[in-house]
């Protein structure tokens, strides 16, 4: 099985969600499926988001933090020829090993800036930096 990495970017941030990308044909997941995913995002809680432009599908993935230490998540869903129509995805799977790039670097600026610093502002500041996985 041959590796092709998949660029991961982050895409900026709005209120307390940061909104990340990951692409499999280009420098950037299409921005119809970054868009939906935007509206999608908890409100009012930090987090952060994935507009993953997979191989089979345009994925959303939703992320905020609850109960000081916990992650909670909703999945979305879009056909390749209509990115921007997310439903909701109702599989068995959790994330990829390009997700959890970025799921691994929130986790630890949850804990180091958060959960041990108590500087939330410095958490929301914090974002992973462009890399090609």
């Amino acid at each position: 099985m041959a590796h092709e990495p998949r660029q991961i970017s982050f895409l900026g941030r709005e209120g307390q969600t940061k909104h990340y990308g990951i692409a499999t044909r280009g420098p950037l997941p299409d921005p119809a499926l970054a868009e939906a995913l935007r509206g999608l995002a908890e409100p009012g809680v930090p987090g952060f988001t994935i507009a993953h432009d997979a191989a089979s599908a345009g994925l959303g993935l939703v992320y905020w933090w609850a109960n000081d230490n916990e992650i909670h998540a909703r999945f979305y869903a879009s056909p390749l020829d209509d990115p921007g129509n997310l439903e909701p995805y109702t599989g068995e799977g959790m994330s990829c090993v390009w997700e959890l790039e970025v799921i691994d670097f929130e986790r630890r600026a949850w804990l180091q800036d958060v959960l041990i610093g108590d500087d939330l502002d410095a958490y929301l500041a914090r974002a992973l930096e462009p890399v090609a996985v």
